[in-house]
């Protein structure tokens, strides 16, 4: 399971549920867990300022990205597009055989978004 933290509990969960196949499994003022619906999948959203963060760990997102393999990422950016989420880059063929979307998250994080280029 990764944990993302948040300054913004519901923004972050209507990003993660309308983007990806997330059910909420838990809901609370400080911390909201995810689980996808073929249970293979946990993503926590915990409040920044909540005391169980380290106070060095509160601060913006530097230095790491999270990644989701979905089937098709040009339907995700259609909802991206659609939700005003922000787009750090449209989607785009890679070298290395991968369609990927670059996003970033309410909380700065950047999400990469890829589904794999079918050979005809």
């Amino acid at each position: 399971m990764t944990n993302i933290c948040s300054d913004n509990l519901a923004e972050s969960k209507f990003f993660y549920t309308k983007l990806f196949d997330f059910n909420v499994d838990y809901d609370s003022d400080w911390f909201v867990h995810l689980i996808s619906k073929d249970n293979k999948f946990e993503l926590g959203i915990i409040d920044r300022t909540n005391e169980i963060v380290p106070k060095d760990f509160q601060n913006n997102p530097q230095g790491f990205y999270v990644t989701f393999v979905v089937d098709n990422v040009d339907e995700i950016f259609k909802i991206a597009e659609r939700e005003k989420f922000e787009i750090i880059k449209e989607p785009t063929d890679t070298f290395y055989g991968q369609r990927r979307l670059l996003l970033k998250d309410p909380n700065g994080t950047l999400v990469d978004i890829s589904s794999p280029i079918n050979e005809s």
